[in-house]
């Protein structure tokens, strides 16, 4: 098959790192890529929401798969343009994107599909969260324990022209649930627990991920397939119901809170950096499971996943997630590399011989282990490989879950 995978970010080089394992592949093309993705495939320099462009490129490669990577081409509705041409793609159209593009029309199918979820609240007042309805990279969201939060999220939000979303607060430990659907039925993979918080301790801005680690202690196959009977699957028959079949990667992103899980917010692509660590955990055949969900036939699919453990360490400039850094020279990769560790580049650049920095999230370094303790000591391990100006990283990806706590689905957590 040739696949074109649409992205440019850690999320896209893990996809395109796994789809090249393929004995069905037989060419990979990424729109526009990374100089990581270039060394598994072929980069073209198109961006991942000109449509026109994508269109274009998917024609003249006669490509068989289109798998696009990040939300916003999806809800803008890249999906549908590719499809109108009769081509094969894995993610959903714009009227089931919007389960991520909208936090209402997300709040409204949850609660029309009987799916647990924070109570929505009329007024933005102390305790809450103050979440931007339209998509935010994962920075729209606000918890607010004081007035002086509550206004500054308010004020941050008003900066960015998003309408809000004002929700409950919960407490309790997150975990992040992925689900390959193809209209009907959904299948859970591994599951993951993302970082968001900008610094150590869970402080700080809310950011696109600092890391993960999977799978969680305590949510194992049998519970992730309870999760998605309770979450994923009615969520999919309401949208189907609502003439918006979901056909892609439905991410749920969960609170086991003290009375059971509750969902915070759905996503409708592949998470990241959960991505980085789900994938180096399956066993079987992602371009199949792809190719099987696109073409709605993935009834009696089941994945099967390494009994080991994955930690990814995000390495950020130091003015992210407020700004960014361009051309400063990154050393080491080839060193962590060599060490075993999986380095995904998220935002980097070439010139010339040298590698260096293109964005907040420069890299995601992805550690293996029979355990997640074993898996964090290489993550951490290979980060100390690597150099660039004004690298930071947190210091505590899967603490927590190396030194033994497990989730319940039903407790906020056990010892």
């Amino acid at each position: 098959m040739r696949v074109l995978v649409v992205g440019s970010g850690g999320r896209e080089h893990a996809l395109a790192w796994k789809l090249a394992q393929s004995p069905l592949l037989t060419e990979l093309h990424v729109a526009p890529g990374n100089p990581g993705i270039a060394e598994v495939a072929e980069c073209h320099p198109i961006r991942a929401d000109d449509a026109e462009g994508v269109l274009g490129l998917s024609r003249s490669l006669g490509v068989d798969l289109v798998v696009i990577g990040p939300e916003a081409p999806l809800v803008i509705g890249l999906a549908d343009a590719l499809r109108r041409f009769g081509l094969l793609v894995f993610g959903p159209s714009a009227a089931s994107a919007r389960i991520e593009g909208s936090k209402g029309f997300a709040k409204d199918v949850m609660v029309s599909a009987g799916v647990p979820t924070a109570a929505r609240l009329a007024l933005a007042r102390p305790p809450c969260v103050v979440k931007a309805d339209g998509l935010a990279a994962g920075k729209g969201v606000f918890v607010c324990r004081t007035e002086d939060e509550v206004a500054e999220a308010l004020r941050a939000l008003r900066g960015v022209g998003s309408d809000v979303v004002v929700e409950e607060l919960l407490d309790g430990p997150e975990v992040s649930l992925f689900a390959l659907c193809d209209g009907s039925h959904a299948i859970p993979l591994v599951s993951a627990q993302d970082f968001k918080r900008a610094f150590d301790r869970d402080e700080g801005p809310n950011t696109g991920g600092m890391g993960a680690y999977a799978p969680v202690p305590g949510i194992a196959a049998t519970e992730a397939e309870a999760l998605v009977e309770q979450v994923h699957r009615p969520v999919l028959a309401e949208l189907a119901k609502r003439g918006a079949p979901f056909v892609g990667l439905l991410y749920a992103g969960l609170m086991l809170a003290d009375d059971g899980p509750r969902v915070l917010e759905f996503n409708c692509r592949f998470g990241d950096p959960e991505t980085q660590v789900v994938l180096p955990l399956l066993e079987s055949d992602l371009l199949a499971l792809l190719a099987a969900a696109s073409a709605g036939d993935l009834a009696g699919a089941s994945p099967s996943f390494a009994s080991s453990a994955a930690t990814t360490v995000v390495l950020a400039s130091g003015a992210y997630p407020e700004g960014s850094d361009r051309g400063s020279e990154i050393t080491g990769v080839e060193d962590a590399e060599a060490g075993g560790a999986l380095v995904f580049h998220a935002g980097t650049a070439r010139h010339g011989d040298r590698l260096v920095t293109n964005g907040g999230r420069i890299l995601a370094v992805t550690g293996l282990g029979e355990t997640v303790a074993a898996a964090r000591v290489a993550a951490y391990e290979a980060v100390g490989r690597v150099r660039f100006a004004g690298m930071r990283s947190r210091s505590d990806i899967a603490e927590a879950a190396a030194a033994g706590a497990t989730l319940s689905l039903h407790a906020s957590s056990e010892g």
